[in-house]
């Protein structure tokens, strides 16, 4: 496991997860992520990735949501954990993410090389 993998594993368990309003994708646009996070999901195709674009959306979002939830990038589980990336809905964890975890994830950001999703 290269040290990117372990970072973004440290860093998975320390955001905090909540419940979204059913069906909303307001969070799911085109998003920057790290190659290492890129690598672990299905390669869409350039129609599939330029369609998406297009839209302002994400190819991974289906009909039924996050079709790689589980998978999803850092960036996409920061949304609505902190102020820098408030859920246009309100909603929120009960405690959210921790400021020096929060920074750390933004340095790891500058650090590593991203691609869009």
């Amino acid at each position: 496991m290269n040290r990117d993998t372990q970072v973004i594993k440290f860093f998975r368990k320390r955001i905090p997860a909540f419940v979204c309003v059913p069906g909303c994708h307001d969070c799911c646009g085109p998003v920057l992520t790290s190659t290492v996070e890129m690598a672990r999901l299905p390669r869409k195709t350039v129609q599939e990735q330029e369609a998406a674009l297009e839209a302002l959306s994400c190819p991974h979002l289906g009909a039924d949501g996050c079709q790689v939830y589980e998978e999803r990038p850092l960036v996409c589980r920061l949304f609505g954990t902190t102020p820098k990336l408030a859920c246009p809905n309100g909603k929120r964890p009960r405690v959210m993410i921790d400021p020096l975890i929060e920074e750390q994830i933004f340095s790891f950001f500058s650090q590593t090389r991203h691609v869009l999703v």
